[in-house]
């Protein structure tokens, strides 16, 4: 007869990948409970077994319990030599084995209750005096079950020896001895081979070449990947199982290098375009293979990328709840490492596939993380929303992140990092009409009407015409260049979301940490804002100024802010922002002289928008009181303020050519010059000059003594006071930002310099004092005694 055909297949890889690992396990557990159970009932129907034959052998019967306490030692000895006399089990005849197998069955000793009080062979009991003993001894009630006693080492005293005993412990008094027995048996044969202790350098080794195992195999299924990804897409899913890695020795850094690989793996094979869900009708047509194919790979790119991406907002998830999975194999200390890794892969996904799938998620899941307590991981994704602003050219991507970002700040009532709204002075708004001139020079080519073209067109002619116009429609429908309309209304949306954002601060946190970078992102954006709200703007503004709670830095930002707003659209509007000049004038001289002198550029920026480009609405007066002040201020500031402040001065000189009275000492006007004053219309700064460019002419600063000098001969454009050209053409802010000493060194660097080594030195007698070369020659000629260094009586002396 034929062998009977194992028809089961081996699972594919394919089915493989599809189990859970889970299931895997589970499916092990119960085969090898099934094995361990099957062995335990093999064992038991042993044991009882041999327990038949014993008493089959035995020819005396012996009563259950002997009231003495006492067996006979030769039916011990009997037993033992029967049981090693037994044979096994499957050297026995059929006949043997029935015959034993009877016995067991009928073996009432096996099954019998032993607290029962009916005898075990009632028919052949002879010693029926046993029972008459039984009722002589005296009867107690157990209330506790007995306990075995150890004998110890007796102790001997005067009145003799006294026994010393210990009660023995109980193991388990739940279990059975034959269910111990046969655990013993099943562990001795389970751990067979002990695990060999290591020593750590074994430990390193060993560690090394799993890590390097692991990292040849990413390296095989990354490159897998990239070589074919239509045909290696499900490669993605083996490489994705990676991140449950359970070897507790490269189970992190191995997470990490599949975060990373996966994460450039998806920036390469990801396509330039959103794939969307196939609908019914779709799916339902036939398509050639070569669309199939294509299909699969797209269903399945997506279906991991979102898999991935849940795994990276679990490892997110994980570090900020603390939770400690339950396989232990990562460490609470090393859920930061892997929480900063997936923080990273986020953002780089963020910035470089923001037309892909799942990109507001994404959003969703960063713009929290910018509000971290952890600087790193805020500093992180502050500088990738920065970017992504930076490089989106049509701006739907920002304006999803604007949107969370407002949301964010409002559920929070407004207590987040200034950070996140800094991010928003990246925005590209000013860029909205960067292709109109490209529009306008190639303008779209107008269609000619079949009307057109039967009256001017041959037959042939119109043929061509309309293949070239079909070709011309692909072509612009290739291109896919966005309608400067839709960039428009995009850009709109977008700062209306920013503009809600900021003056809902301005009016309910005025106290708050954001005022600054709010104040800042107005004076970038003013020039945006609708007109009608330019009245309540500046009353806000100056009320914050009048009200003393901002810093200098703040209030400057608040004059900027009302300038920036009066040089656009607000020309028309007939305000007089005097009281904003005084500010400035009195600010001027709080400004900070050390290291953190940013504060400098704002005040440049301040004075450009209201002294040059509103040079009609300013009087000489206020001119000459800045002026004034501002020489003053490059005294005490570091050299590339300075620079700063003397290529503000040089262009109000020529801005305002009578100014040049400051440089003439003989010079006299009506009233005395009151430099405490903070009113610059009034503190008579024509009876004064410019004394100041003297002492910045004799400056360490190579830059600033150029500009001193310049300044004294009158600022002018030739001659040999004239500045160089890449002095003269560079902006105030430009030339502070070229000079900056923020690297703690000198710009320009100073030159080293060599002197002169002298060939020959003066000797003793070349002094010309006598005195003094006898006294030379007096302690040179003397012989030095040396003698004890003793301190002490100096410690004494300073002591007493």
């Amino acid at each position: 007869m034929k062998a009977r055909r194992n028809k089961k297949q081996v699972p594919s890889f394919r089915k493989l990948l599809k189990t859970s690992k889970v299931k895997l396990e589970n499916k092990l557990k119960n085969k090898q409970h099934k094995q361990q159970s099957t062995l335990k009932k093999y064992r038991k129907e042993q044991r009882k077994l041999r327990q038949a034959v014993k008493d089959a052998v035995s020819k005396k019967p012996f009563p259950l319990e002997d009231p003495k306490g006492k067996r006979p030692v030769k039916r011990i000895e009997k037993e033992e030599e029967e049981e090693e006399e037994a044979l096994p089990l499957d050297m026995m005849d059929e006949d043997d084995l029935q015959l034993m197998k009877d016995l067991g069955q009928r073996a009432s000793f096996l099954t019998r209750d032993l607290s029962s009080s009916e005898p075990v062979h009632a028919k052949k009991r002879k010693h029926e005096h046993v029972i008459d003993k039984y009722e002589k001894i005296p009867r107690t009630l157990q209330t506790a079950p007995e306990k075995e006693l150890i004998h110890l080492l007796p102790i001997k005293d005067k009145s003799g020896i006294i026994p010393q005993t210990r009660e023995k412990p109980d193991i388990d008094s739940n279990k059975d001895e034959e269910d111990q027995e046969e655990e013993m048996e099943l562990e001795e044969e389970i751990i067979e081979d002990p695990i060999p202790e290591m020593t750590i350098e074994e430990h390193l080794i060993a560690r090394k070449k799993k890590l390097q195992e692991k990292k040849l195999h990413i390296a095989t299924l990354a490159s897998a990947v990239l070589s074919d990804p239509e045909s290696n897409i499900k490669k993605l899913k083996e490489l994705r199982s990676m991140l449950m890695e359970q070897d507790p020795d490269v189970a992190v850094t191995v997470r990490k290098l599949v975060v990373v690989s996966l994460m450039e793996l998806f920036k390469d094979i990801t396509p330039s375009y959103k794939i969307r869900p196939l609908t019914e009708a779709e799916k339902s047509t036939k398509i050639r293979k070569e669309t199939q194919k294509l299909r699969e790979f797209e269903e399945g790119l997506v279906s991991q990328y979102k898999f991935y991406l849940e795994n990276l907002e679990q490892m997110v998830k994980d570090w900020k709840q603390r939770k400690l999975k339950k396989s232990n194999v990562v460490s609470l200390k090393a859920y930061k490492g892997l929480a900063e890794v997936a923080v990273k892969s986020l953002c780089e996904l963020l910035v470089t596939l923001p037309h892909f799938n799942f990109h507001n998620n994404i959003i969703v899941l960063i713009v929290p993380l910018m509000n971290d307590m952890s600087k790193s991981i805020s500093e992180m994704c502050c500088e990738a929303v920065k970017k992504l602003f930076k490089q989106d050219k049509l701006g739907q991507a920002s304006l999803g992140v604007i949107k969370v970002i407002s949301g964010f700040v409002k559920g929070r009532n407004y207590e987040v990092r200034p950070e996140m709204l800094r991010t928003f002075l990246c925005l590209r708004i000013k860029e909205v009409e960067v292709k109109k001139d490209t529009e306008d020079i190639n303008k779209p080519k107008k269609f000619m009407t079949f009307k057109e073209k039967r009256k001017t067109l041959s037959r042939m002619q119109r043929k061509w015409k309309k293949a070239e116009e079909k070709l011309e429609r692909e072509l612009r429908e290739a291109e896919a260049s966005e309608s400067t309309e839709k960039k428009l209304k995009l850009h709109t949306e977008t700062l209306n979301m920013v503009f809600v954002t900021y003056f809902r601060i301005l009016k309910k946190a005025q106290r708050s940490p954001l005022l600054p970078a709010v104040l800042e992102g107005l004076a970038k954006f003013a020039h945006l804002i609708n007109v009608e709200f330019f009245d309540d703007l500046l009353v806000v503004l100056h009320t914050l100024i009048e009200s003393g709670d901002l810093s200098y830095q703040e209030s400057l930002h608040c004059v900027q802010t009302a300038f920036h707003i009066l040089s656009g659209q607000g020309d028309v509007l007939n305000i007089d922002p005097m009281k904003f000049y005084t500010h400035l004038y009195k600010t001027l001289f709080k400004l900070h002289a050390g290291a953190t002198n940013e504060s400098v550029e704002i005040v440049l920026q301040c004075l450009d928008v209201m002294l040059t480009k509103r040079r009609k609405q300013v009087s000489q007066q206020r001119a000459l009181a800045f002026i004034k002040r501002l020489c003053t201020l490059a005294l005490q500031v570091l050299p590339n303020s300075s620079i700063g402040i003397l290529a503000t001065i040089r262009i109000l000189m020529h801005t305002f050519p009578k100014t040049d009275l400051l440089l003439d000492n003989e010079s006299q006007g009506s009233g005395v010059f009151l430099p405490e004053l903070d009113e610059p219309e009034y503190c008579n700064a024509q009876n004064t000059a410019l004394w100041e460019l003297h002492a910045l002419r004799r400056h360490y600063h190579p830059i600033v003594k150029r500009f001193a000098a310049h300044l004294i001969a009158g600022a002018p454009s030739e001659g040999s006071e004239a500045l160089k050209p890449e002095l003269s053409r560079r902006s105030a802010v430009e030339l502070f930002e070229t000079y900056s000493m923020a690297a703690m060194t000198f710009n320009p660097p100073v030159e080293s310099s060599n002197p002169q080594k002298k060939d020959k030195f003066l000797q003793g007698d070349s002094f010309l004092n006598e005195d003094l070369n006898q006294l030379v020659k007096r302690h040179c000629s003397e012989v030095a005694i040396q003698s004890p260094l003793d301190f002490t009586k100096y410690l004494k002396t300073s002591l007493r």
